[in-house]
């Protein structure tokens, strides 16, 4: 029985590592916020596609901050302010 876990920058499952191939760079890597912020934003406005920029984003950034890689980022912590 195959042990997995999740990344902890997205929370989709994984097998090894603390991030999935999503989230890293070709060296494995996490990617930068600003990377990850862009595609995360992206990625939720083709499940909710009448949302508005800023809806996608402070949903993005809402939940980021339940993510252990982002949590503590300044964006993130001043979203939730």
């Amino acid at each position: 029985m195959t042990s997995t876990t999740s990344c902890e920058s997205c929370d989709m499952p994984i097998e090894t590592g603390r991030y999935c191939g999503y989230c890293t760079d070709a060296e494995g890597n996490l990617q930068s916020f600003d990377e990850r912020f862009e595609r995360m934003v992206s990625w939720q406005a083709r499940r909710e596609p009448d949302s508005t920029r800023e809806e996608l984003e402070a949903a993005t950034l809402a939940y980021m901050a339940t993510m252990p890689a982002w949590q503590d980022h300044p964006r993130v912590a001043a979203a939730g302010k």
